[in-house]
């Protein structure tokens, strides 16, 4: 008889569900409001859970529920109590039996369908960033991935609050003259340079607008912009620090590990990936670095089937890999 597994990747603006047979066959996708519970609460959580699973389950022909196994992968769930939140919530759904039911930050998701559930480290580079590694004795680590304010460097966030202080301390004659300075003013709509700190302090920047301006970073660094391009090679330190404490931490440090990339970021291309691989290897010289190959939700589905005891053989690895194309 076919066993169903059901992985979950719940995030701050949306939430992907997936089903996926015990050969890795993708049965069905489905899609959700926003899930991470600090956000929203635990009712619309709940809400936004169900309509990604229903969705997902009526494409996948399925009459009724519990599944086999579910993993949920969560922005936001960091703690023990909040594990205990998003499992009574799985619990509530009739997701699966309590003993299959696996909740975790979706740093692990992104690590399982990184390297489609094997050992090592996953950097995510996105709105946010995080680190986040497991090794073969099932030890996992985060470093990083504390939020804007006191963390997530190297991350579009990051390198939207540099390109505004870049472009005042152009402006102000600190630093040698930027493309930032133009570009910055011209993407916030700004008469003035000096009505910055209306927009930021009176009117706002919500976190994805601060975000929204690290394509200027990279368009700039593309121009030959120096101080663009010292922006990235900063970021891209800050993220090896988190990469390096990691693999410290799980004995990776000393001999091969791997390294996927996850997030925006990483697809700005060379211009931003270059520095950051050469910052890794100068750390961690025997790395192998890789782009992401499942996505987190496929990422949650992998987890779910382990938790089922079903190994990631050849078979079901390429039967993944297919599905991360249709998704």
């Amino acid at each position: 008889m076919t066993r169903y597994a059901l992985g979950i990747d719940g995030g701050g603006t949306k939430t992907q569900a997936v089903i996926v047979d015990d050969r890795g066959q993708l049965c069905g996708v489905g899609l959700g409001g926003p899930s991470n519970y600090d956000d929203v609460g635990v009712d619309i959580t709940q809400a936004s859970i169900w309509l990604a699973v229903d969705a997902a389950r009526r494409m996948a022909g399925l009459s009724q529920i519990p599944f086999a196994a579910a993993f949920l992968g969560m922005a936001g769930v960091v703690s023990p109590t909040d594990r205990a939140v998003i499992q009574e919530i799985a619990q509530n759904l009739d997701l699966a039996s309590p003993q299959t039911i696996g909740v975790d930050h979706d740093c692990r998701i992104a690590l399982a369908g990184g390297l489609s559930g094997r050992p090592g480290i996953v950097q995510i580079a996105g709105t946010g960033s995080s680190t986040f590694g497991l090794n073969a004795a099932g030890e996992g680590w985060r470093s990083g991935g504390w939020g804007q304010l006191i963390s997530d460097e190297g991350s579009s966030y990051w390198l939207g609050v540099e390109a505004m202080r870049a472009a005042v301390s152009a402006f102000d004659g600190r630093i040698d003259n930027t493309a930032l300075l133009e570009k910055v003013q011209t993407h916030l709509e700004l008469a003035h340079l000096n009505d910055i700190m209306h927009r930021i302090y009176i009117t706002g920047l919500s976190r994805a607008e601060v975000a929204g301006l690290a394509p200027l970073v990279i368009e700039a660094a593309h121009e030959g912009d120096e101080v663009a391009l010292e922006l990235i090679d900063r970021g891209a330190e800050a993220l090896v620090a988190c990469v390096f404490a990691v693999a410290r931490r799980l004995g990776f440090a000393g001999g091969p590990c791997e390294l996927a990339m996850a997030g925006g970021l990483f697809r700005a291309g060379d211009i931003f990936v270059q520095p950051f691989k050469n910052a890794v290897l100068s750390k961690l010289p025997h790395c192998r670095i890789l782009p992401a190959e499942l996505p987190p939700v496929l990422g949650a589905g992998v987890l779910s089937l382990q938790m089922l005891d079903i190994a990631l053989d050849d078979e079901i690895t390429q039967s993944l890999r297919q599905a991360a194309e249709r998704i």
